[in-house]
């Protein structure tokens, strides 16, 4: 269906709204130009800022109270996005903790099961022509509702500077805070597991990021002199509890967060290779996964075999690389998540780390299905189940083929 056939056919859209000025303009936009029904849907995904401005903007601009769906979103995001995906110890790129890839899939689902609910033919992302997130929401909307019209105004309008975009706003009375009239400095995206920060004044690789960017951290070199010393509990791969303390997982995460940002922990500086094709510059800010990450795999060390455990790392960048490029709803995304999964089964018991000026450290670790031996390992002698004495025919068995290519270049004369 072309631009055109859309503009005619479409009666009720679903729009991820934030209650910004962009998603506001959005907004009024799909009213004037679709002339169709709009519905908003705002989720609380731990971004820290109040939601119930996005009501009153949005009934200020016409739409209806049974059309505003506002959903706190918190619990199910770290449950069912986050701990999934940190069983993998999940990072893109070797740094890259996906903290906006990962909110994707849970936004687009929930905006189809409005779609569902309230019987609109479409959907509605505010997302840039440019970006990665285009691709991650449009992706969940057609592998869970496959003959969705999507509708996403940045690849469509001609509002192609913020000239225009205010000029859009004051013709259509919405409401414009001061700070808003100028170009931002650069965009934040940020949800419970991290904030992240590009564009304008971070455009350049080159150039440090200002002070004034990170909010999420404090300056490390500011953090407190004395290390935090903390514990963190895990059962089948999911942390449950902090310093010996139950917390649901969103409790969790945040009260991570709040040490992390403490000690100055989780900041990254980093050149991306974006799904779309080109090299973005971002600082990502994310202090409670950072130390969960450690924590995970302290508790991993002891309570995965090592087939398993290096299996897991060399799925893990496929299984990354699938959450940024938004295949979160993928069957090979699936796949994986099952084989990882099963790897977790007993990845259980509890692991000491110390946080300290921008570092995370494990420094204790133990479980009741530990696979460390100590008398194994240990240089006593005693130790019944390894004679040292087989190590010479595992090792000659293991250098067969390497003396066999040594026989060969020393015939040849190399």
């Amino acid at each position: 269906m072309n631009q055109q056939d859309k503009r005619g056919q479409v009666k009720k859209v679903v729009l991820a709204y934030s209650g910004g000025l962009d998603t506001s303009i959005i907004l009024k936009w799909l009213q004037s130009t679709y002339g169709c029904e709009v519905v908003t849907f705002t989720a609380d995904l731990g971004q820290g800022e109040e939601l119930e401005p996005a009501r009153q903007k949005a009934l200020l601009l016409g739409i209806k109270p049974e059309n505003i769906f506002i959903e706190d979103l918190r619990e199910e995001f770290v449950r069912d996005y986050v701990f999934p995906m940190f069983r993998a110890n999940t990072v893109y790129e070797g740094q890259y903790l996906l903290g906006t890839s990962i909110a994707r899939p849970l936004i687009g689902k929930k905006q189809i099961e409005i779609a569902e609910k309230v019987g609109a033919d479409a959907v509605a992302h505010g997302a840039t022509g440019k970006g990665n997130d285009q691709v991650r929401f449009e992706l969940t909307y057609y592998a869970l509702k496959p003959d969705v019209t999507v509708i996403a105004p940045w690849r469509e309008w001609d509002l192609t500077s913020r000239t225009k975009l205010i000029e859009f706003a004051e013709m259509h009375q919405i409401p414009i805070a001061k700070d808003k009239r100028g170009e931002a400095p650069f965009s934040v995206d940020a949800n419970l597991l991290h904030a992240s920060s590009e564009g304008k004044v971070l455009e350049d690789p080159s150039v440090d990021v200002p002070d004034y960017v990170y909010s999420r951290t404090d300056d490390p070199e500011k953090a407190p002199d004395k290390p935090t010393i903390i514990t963190v509990d895990f059962e089948k791969g999911d942390a449950v509890a902090i310093d010996g303390k139950t917390l649901s997982p969103a409790s969790l995460l945040a009260k991570l967060n709040e040490l992390g940002k403490r000690n100055g922990i989780g900041r990254l500086d980093l050149v991306e290779n974006r799904f779309v094709g080109m090299k973005s510059r971002g600082m990502y800010e994310t202090p409670g996964g950072t130390i969960l990450l450690a924590a995970h795999r302290g508790i991993e060390s002891i309570t995965l075999d090592r087939g398993a455990a290096h299996l897991k790392d060399e799925l893990m960048p496929k299984y990354a690389e699938l959450i940024y490029n938004g295949f979160w709803f993928s069957p090979e995304r699936e796949m994986l998540q099952a084989a990882i999964d099963k790897s977790q089964e007993f990845v259980t018991g509890r692991v000491k780390l110390k946080l300290y000026k921008g570092s995370v450290a494990v420094i204790g670790r133990e479980s009741k299905y530990s696979l460390y031996d100590q008398d194994l390992v240990t240089f006593e002698e005693g130790a019944v189940a390894y004679d040292h004495r087989d190590a010479a025919g595992f090792i000659k068995l293991n250098a067969l083929r390497l003396r066999t290519l040594g026989q060969r270049k020393k015939k040849l004369g190399l």
